[in-house]
């Protein structure tokens, strides 16, 4: 596949903000590449275009595939998996925000749950701690049920929601 200069400027970039994000970088690319591709791409493709070694591309497609962010496709006549990345930059965004919540915060959450409830019952832990602990708990058990709703919203209202942006403060008196 050709990469034109802004091309190769985003899939550079993509990996660059993967690793940041605590994503491998390879991912990453291949992930921008998937989705500047105006048609799916095979493994062998995507060795070629991004100069990446072929069990990398692999490893990389299972983890993307893993995250929901790219799909397997298969070409008639053609006995090689073919890969494409959803063009829509909300599906992308919540199916990271789906994996993430899943692998950070839902474990977060059942730790601070069952480290406040020791808390409370431990009388070696002082009572400021205790309240913080369940402080924290209460707070991510909140966001997450915050993300939750947000989730099952459709995506002209999200979009309309986030377009709203201060509004929505001065809506509810803040």
């Amino acid at each position: 596949m050709y990469l034109s200069a802004p091309m190769q400027r985003f899939v550079l970039h993509w990996g660059e903000m993967g690793a940041r994000w605590g994503v491998n970088r390879s991912i990453a690319q291949i992930h921008a590449l998937l989705y500047l591709a105006d048609r799916p791409l095979h493994a062998e493709e995507i060795t070629e275009t991004l100069h990446i070694a072929r069990s990398n591309v692999s490893n990389s497609i299972k983890e993307l595939q893993t995250l929901g962010l790219i799909k397997r496709e298969h070409a008639l006549g053609d006995r090689r998996d073919h890969f494409t990345a959803t063009h829509e930059p909300w599906d992308m965004l919540l199916a990271i925000a789906d994996a993430r919540k899943q692998r950070e915060i839902d474990p977060t959450i059942a730790i601070l749950r069952e480290c406040a409830a020791m808390a409370r019952d431990d009388p070696d832990t002082p009572k400021a701690a205790a309240e913080r602990l369940q402080h924290m708990q209460d707070f991510v058990t909140n966001l997450t049920g915050w993300y939750d709703q947000i989730r099952t919203m459709k995506q002209t209202t999200l979009v309309k929601l986030m377009k709203l942006g201060r509004q929505v403060a001065k809506f509810v008196g803040g």
